[in-house]
């Protein structure tokens, strides 16, 4: 009797671990299917949590740390959604990596000034995002902003500045803005260097005839609505770019990557071009050159 109980314990024995090494296996198997599934997946939008806005970054990190200068003092969106939010669209994040959550949406042609600079665990870099000029609504910002280096272009802007007082201006360049054509044309002497297509003011708002003069010249900026006494319309637009200001009022030319209507009027008072023509003109525009506004 006792040997027929140690031959079944025996026996028993040996089927538990045939059975432990089998849940062992189909678990090691299962874990390998579900990494492919993982890795076959991660870069799709709709499998990120339901409150995340979908996004172009692949790849994940947990922890980033701050390199001791910035690449560059701006970045600008080269590879992202097109104005009405076409295709996939680059994410901020509130930190400097994928484990943080997405707190905004960049179109192709935004241009922001960098703050610092992170490196997460996986290499990836981010831009820390600063916003250090006057803003009329800042409760709008509630969040610290990331960019993901990977859709963007670091660069320095030695051209920006104001025109001081009593500055002697020498310059033959000159910038016309016809109202009526919806065009802009600068020229350097009687050469013609840009005939383009542009968007100035509705008729509630529109851009104000004269003669001016370039007196600020800035990458970036931050611009909101409503307007008080201008206009009621919500608007919020970080990071407006290649900003000619030309009136005491706020008058500028600029990059505009939010609309495509170029050639009819659009704006609240500005003259907007598309960005990359408005980046061609921002570096070739001196501070101090006359700006005609007509019809």
């Amino acid at each position: 009797m006792r040997e027929r109980i140690r031959n079944h314990v025996r026996h028993g024995y040996r089927w538990y671990l045939l059975g432990a090494l089998g849940i062992l296996l189909v678990a090691a198997l299962s874990g390998a299917v579900a990494g492919l599934f993982a890795a076959r997946f991660a870069d799709r939008p709709d499998e990120r949590r339901a409150s995340e806005p979908a996004g172009m970054e692949t790849g994940s990190s947990a922890s980033a740390t701050a390199e001791d200068q910035p690449a560059a003092r701006y970045i600008e969106v080269v590879e992202s959604c097109a104005p009405d939010y076409e295709d996939l669209c680059i994410n901020v994040r509130s930190g400097p990596g994928l484990a943080y959550p997405a707190v905004a949406q960049l179109r192709r042609g935004v241009v922001l000034k960098v703050g610092g600079v992170y490196r997460d665990e996986g290499g990836r870099t981010w831009y820390r995002i600063v916003f250090d000029e006057w803003i009329r609504y800042p409760d709008r910002i509630s969040k610290d902003w990331y960019v993901a280096s990977d859709f963007v272009r670091p660069f320095e802007d030695e051209s920006a500045g104001e025109l001081q007082k009593g500055a002697a201006l020498q310059t033959d360049k000159r910038i016309v803005i016809d109202r009526s054509a919806q065009r802009l044309f600068a020229y350097e002497g009687d050469e013609l260097f840009m005939n383009t297509a542009i968007s100035t003011g509705l008729d509630l708002t529109p851009t104000p005839r004269g003669t001016f003069r370039i007196y600020r010249k800035t990458p970036t900026r931050y611009m909101q609505g409503p307007l008080p006494g201008v206009s009621d319309q919500y608007y919020d637009l970080p990071g407006v770019p290649w900003n000619l200001y030309f009136t005491n009022e706020g008058g500028a030319i600029h990059g505009a990557f939010w609309h495509i209507n170029f050639g009819k009027p659009w704006s609240h008072g500005c003259v907007n071009l598309p960005p990359e023509k408005a980046r061609t003109l921002y570096y070739w525009a001196d501070l101090g050159t006359p700006v005609v506004v007509r019809d």
